[in-house]
């Protein structure tokens, strides 16, 4: 990891377009509050902040994708799963800029 490029990690909302999701575990990584008012298909809620605390949720057998509104706290998640062995991404631009492509 201390030779990875910057990108490395990151995928933008293009990448992932609707009919991809189910190729990630996703992880939504905002509060239940605002999990409950909306989320990506498929995602379980897990708080940024409580993301190496359960670990025994998350498998090691399929990449896992992690989003937050912006990609901001999400990726703080991500870079938690990757120090841990863990092939996690993070959604830049996050369920905004995710929607903002695809909701329409």
């Amino acid at each position: 990891m201390e030779f990875s490029e910057y990108s490395a990690g990151i995928l933008v909302p293009e990448q992932v377009p609707p009919a991809e999701l189910a190729q990630y575990f996703l992880i939504d990584a905002r509060d239940s509050g605002q999990f409950a008012q909306g989320h990506l298909p498929g995602a379980i809620n897990i708080e940024w902040r409580e993301i190496v605390s359960k670990l025994g949720e998350i498998p090691t057998d399929k990449p896992i994708l992690v989003y937050c509104n912006t990609g901001t706290l999400s990726s703080r998640a991500s870079f938690a799963l990757r120090l841990l062995g863990y092939n996690a991404l993070v959604l830049q631009e996050g369920r905004n800029g995710w929607l903002a492509r695809y909701s329409k």
